[in-house]
């Protein structure tokens, strides 16, 4: 099956190469997944990003988790997923303790805002996915997921790959 994300005008892709490439395809559905999310965050008026929302879960499921704990779960880089801490700090929905263990480090804990806001979003986050796969019936949705968890398990930085 050919992809037809814009074409030439003669209805040709307008780089015939770029449907074959799983980067290019992987990365169009990044922004088709972000697009969705951010729709419907706007949509509900909660100011959340993909990033955050992952952040927000992990320490949910993780209290007392550093922020470098966090941005291993969700695949984030530290200096980044710090900047991602301080708007979620700065709005109210996590606080930042030194930790005991290591006082360089900061442990996260979501306040009762932020847990009021997850639990609003998740059941939104949990409703759109079937709309970032828009176009998949239940069995290909199923089997998407499975080649691509199993893909990022081969390539995961415990396995050596990346």
């Amino acid at each position: 099956m050919k992809c037809t994300f814009s074409t030439n005008g003669a209805g040709h892709l307008a780089n015939d190469t770029l449907d074959t490439m799983a980067g290019h395809l992987i990365r169009r559905l990044n922004q088709h997944a972000t697009q969705v999310f951010s729709r419907r965050m706007q949509e509900r008026g909660l100011p959340l990003t993909p990033v955050q929302f992952a952040a927000l879960d992990v320490i949910a499921s993780a209290p007392g988790i550093d922020q470098a704990g966090v941005a291993a779960r969700i695949a984030y880089d530290r200096a980044t997923i710090g900047g991602v801490i301080d708007r979620l700090d700065q709005r109210g929905y996590v606080t930042r303790t030194v930790a005991r263990h290591d006082r360089r480090a900061r442990t996260l804990h979501l306040t009762v805002a932020g847990a009021a806001l997850l639990d609003t979003i998740r059941p939104e986050v949990i409703a759109l996915q079937s709309d970032i796969l828009h176009g998949l019936d239940p069995t290909e949705r199923a089997q998407f997921m499975a080649l691509a968890a199993r893909i990022i398990a081969a390539t995961a930085p415990e396995n050596g790959d990346g």
